[in-house]
């Protein structure tokens, strides 16, 4: 595994984490305030999910490729282990 490379996929992942983050917070305030454009909310509250599933996707194929496409997941370690 090129450490450069494993080290962007971790900085992309902690970004995404983050978007979503603010994406969820952002969600539950619209919800928790009175007189939210529903509208509004029911297209926010579909963009975040939609958000999450595709970064979720998309950070798996990231980490499979970060760790040089092996032949099996099972190679494939918890960046989360190999970082903290």
């Amino acid at each position: 595994m090129n450490n450069q490379v494993m080290q962007a996929y971790i900085e992309v992942e902690r970004s995404m984490q983050r978007y979503n983050d603010v994406l969820t917070n952002y969600l539950m305030t619209l919800k928790s305030t009175e007189g939210s454009d529903a509208r509004m909310l029911e297209r926010m509250t579909a963009g975040t999910k939609a958000m999450q599933d595709s970064s979720g996707i998309y950070l798996s194929y990231a980490k499979f490729v970060a760790y040089g496409m092996p032949e099996s997941e099972d190679l494939i370690e918890d960046v989360d282990d190999l970082y903290a």
